[in-house]
């Protein structure tokens, strides 16, 4: 069993200087993040835990230029964003999911639904990427999609069970050994039994509260009612929190299908999710969901509800819990909304600030495909949803052919807007004037 003790803060003095200003608070919570046995399957975290290299190479990076390079900017001339705009080819990484801005703007990280996570850096600072390689190569991973910063650059990946943090992730990020730890170790994000194939992406945020708030997606269309008294109780179908070093776990909303997209408005502090919505009932229903989460302990009606104010097959006769919350956003049904930012930048015009950017990957099984595209929520003086429209699309052509399936979209530091595909396996990079 490895713990961090007073030999390891000597480590820690030298390094940079955000993790000297955390080492109080390594060394404070330091039995929480130790390494135990239940990682003998990963000895290389371990390694890491004890800040012990792993004898890991480098992999090679990802290209930047070639044919696949001039295949993909093709693809972005195809895309069409409001006058005044552009979007362009900002880096090319396999599988590109949910994506985490370092707060010094020297990195980016992205998820995926495989095994790997990956960083990004724009080192001479024309808005293309130059450098993408692997995140953390020595450590295995299993669905590590969701990637999300505190503040003062604590890096979090919510992985399909289990969480973990990198408290250095902007300074480590060059090597393949890098400080981590598990906060929540494997198997305990959710019981290995319920562990499935289906809807195992989760993202996270650190909120207002210094909390980490995570998304955990049930495994059915529509769960039977024997599951979901245990579903209920871990925050199964809903968003949990918890404080930094993976204690005191809550559940903050439920009644959801398979959320993922979130972020907090910096305005009132409230919580807004995407929520992707029941299968099968037909083409045009029911609507997507995008839920405004004012408080704790609300529930968002499903499985009564399988989107909106339609009632499932499996649960219409059954009596719907006292307080459902319907969305505050109705989206087009099967669009499969996945990506949520508020956008805090200046670059856009004033028309943008401070209102929601989110994304649709595109519907799987309708007979006519309707999503791929970026879509823009407009919020009220009383910090309830505006209009909503389409920002940017091209990426379903009329052929009815998937050219890209956007995922997440994050602001860079400069104000732009980057959007994750994992189709395309490309970030793109929406800017405004020049």
């Amino acid at each position: 069993m490895l713990y961090l003790d007073t030999t390891d803060a000597a480590k820690l003095a030298t390094w940079e200087d955000i993790v000297i200003k955390k080492l109080a608070f390594v060394l404070t919570c330091a039995a929480t993040f130790c390494v135990t046995s239940a990682f003998a399957q990963d000895t290389n975290l371990e390694k890491l835990g004890g800040f012990k290299t792993t004898g890991t190479p480098m992999m090679e990076p990802i290209p930047q230029t070639g044919e696949n390079a001039e295949a993909l900017k093709a693809i972005a001339a195809k895309v069409k964003v409001p006058d005044g705009f552009k979007i362009s080819l900002y880096a090319i990484v396999p599988d590109a999911r949910h994506m985490a801005v370092g707060p010094q703007g020297v990195v980016t990280f992205v998820g995926t639904r495989k095994e790997l996570v990956y960083s990004m850096t724009d080192r001479n600072k024309d808005r293309v990427a130059d450098d993408v390689k692997v995140f953390a190569p020595s450590i295995k991973m299993a669905v590590p999609n969701g990637v999300c910063f505190s503040r003062d650059g604590h890096l979090y990946l919510a992985e399909q069970n289990r969480v973990l943090w990198f408290p250095a992730a902007e300074f480590f990020y060059e090597g393949p050994d890098v400080a981590a730890f598990a906060i929540v170790k494997q198997g305990e994000l959710i019981p290995a039994s319920d562990e499935s194939y289906n809807h195992t992406a989760r993202t996270c945020r650190i909120g207002p509260d210094g909390r980490l708030y995570i998304t955990i997606g049930q495994p059915f269309n529509v769960p039977a009612p024997e599951v979901l008294p245990e579903f209920q109780k871990l925050g199964i179908g809903g968003i949990i929190s918890m404080k930094q070093d993976g204690s005191d776990r809550k559940i903050y909303a439920r009644g959801m299908r398979n959320p993922l997209g979130l972020d907090f408005n910096p305005k009132d502090k409230t919580l807004w999710v995407n929520d992707n919505q029941v299968d099968g009932m037909g083409d045009t229903i029911p609507p997507g969901e995008m839920n405004h989460v004012t408080g704790p302990d609300q529930n968002f009606g499903f499985p009564w509800y399988g989107g909106g104010k339609t009632r499932t097959v499996e649960y219409k006769d059954a009596t719907v819990p006292e307080g459902v919350i319907f969305p505050e956003v109705e989206q087009e049904a099967h669009a499969a909304d996945l990506g949520l930012s508020f956008y805090t930048g200046k670059q856009f015009p004033e028309k943008y600030r401070g209102g929601i950017f989110s994304t649709q990957h595109g519907s799987w099984n309708r007979v006519d495909p309707v999503g791929a595209r970026v879509m823009f929520t407009s919020l009220k003086e009383d910090g309830t949803a505006g209009k909503t429209e389409v920002f940017a699309e091209g990426w379903l052509n009329e052929n009815g052919e998937y050219l890209g399936r956007p995922v997440d979209v994050q602001v860079l530091n400069d104000g732009s807007l980057l959007v994750s595909d994992d189709l395309a396996g490309a970030i793109w990079r929406i800017s405004y004037g020049d």
